[in-house]
């Protein structure tokens, strides 16, 4: 590994505490080095606040060294007035001679313009190194401003066997397939999304507060689709606690309110990507779909999935509800306590 590695992924390392509380910003990690000595470092933490240049810049005790430093980032600096002026221009400003960057930012407003920027002020500019892991830090991001649609992650949990509920379930019966390690790890997981979506037959047996309760975050918007408005309005998911938004066929209304939206779409002609439209005007960069097998399967079919994680129980199910099917090889696997954990990529 050589020096320019080494530091980006020290940089890297930091941007990852970011996660979930940045959006809609990306993940951002800098470090500042003087005489392969870190000087500085920061990372982005939530929009508004300094971005991760300013903070290590700002976390060097003698400024004076900066005009013999390098700079590393992982993601471009930004060249454009926000909620912030551009980290391009403090660089600038404070004379940092030699900035190298993981990866250039998709986001229109800067997409090249802050290297530009680097480069006409007589800075020496490194690009692309550790690209592919800056890129991978930021899938929601990139994926929200290239294909625009948000990141798509399907979760389920099933059986041994493959069933993911018992047959005949009741209304508001909980089933627990997974132990409490792995359920606490989905509530984490809810805390570093946007949304997560559920359809209307998981949302009127299972209940779902679909909230990070047994984990410390930011509760995701949920999203569920209702063709005929059929669901109560005594759901967990009607309470308005959280921002909800509810899809429903177009011949139908119903009124919005603060925290429950209901939008119009067509149901009898591929609904998938109405819903990914409507959730990228909606400004949401990544989704979980929770369920059910049902809904995770028409993803699954339509290719509409960046990837899927898999829970396999220790829990059995004589006869129930067969879980969705992937045609991929896991790409990795884990254990948590006796529970199974498949990771599935879709590239």
């Amino acid at each position: 590994m050589n020096t320019n590695e080494f530091y980006i992924k020290r940089a890297l390392e930091l941007a990852r505490n970011g996660l979930g509380t940045t959006y809609p910003n990306p993940l951002v990690g800098c470090v500042i080095v003087h005489d392969d000595k870190i000087i500085g470092e920061g990372w982005h933490i939530k929009a508004g606040d300094a971005h991760a240049e300013v903070r290590a810049i700002n976390a060097v005790e003698d400024q004076s060294l900066l005009k013999k430093s390098k700079l590393f980032v992982t993601l471009e600096p930004c060249s454009h007035y926000g909620k912030t002026p551009p980290c391009s221009d403090l660089i600038i400003d404070k004379k940092i001679p030699n900035i190298v960057i993981g990866t250039v930012d998709p986001f229109a407003k800067v997409a090249g313009m802050g290297i530009k920027k680097l480069l006409a002020a007589g800075r020496n500019v490194v690009v692309g190194v550790c690209e592919d892991e800056c890129e991978v830090l930021n899938k929601r991001f990139f994926t929200f401003h290239r294909k625009k649609r948000p990141y798509i992650v399907l979760k389920w949990a099933e059986t041994k066997h493959g069933f993911i509920a018992p047959e005949g379930q009741k209304k508001d019966e909980i089933f627990w397939i997974t132990n409490a390690y792995s359920q606490q790890l989905v509530h984490k997981w809810r805390s570093e999304e946007q949304s997560i979506l559920v359809g209307t037959q998981t949302a009127s047996i299972d209940n779902p507060k679909l909230n990070v309760r047994h984990w410390q975050g930011k509760n995701p918007t949920r999203v569920v689709l209702d063709k005929s408005l059929r669901l109560p309005k005594n759901l967990y998911l009607m309470d308005a606690s959280q921002p909800t938004v509810v899809f429903h066929h177009s011949n139908l209304t119903s009124e919005s309110k603060t925290n429950l939206k209901f939008f119009s779409l067509n149901f009898d002609s591929d609904l998938l990507p109405q819903v990914l439209d409507k959730l990228y005007e909606l400004e949401l960069q990544s989704v979980i779909i929770e369920g059910g097998s049902k809904t995770l399967q028409s993803f699954i079919d339509a290719g509409l999935w960046d990837e899927a994680r898999v829970f396999i129980g220790q829990n059995t199910i004589k006869n129930g509800i067969k879980g969705p099917e992937i045609r991929k090889q896991a790409s990795i696997t884990m254990n948590i306590e006796d529970d199974q954990l498949k990771y599935f990529y879709n590239d």
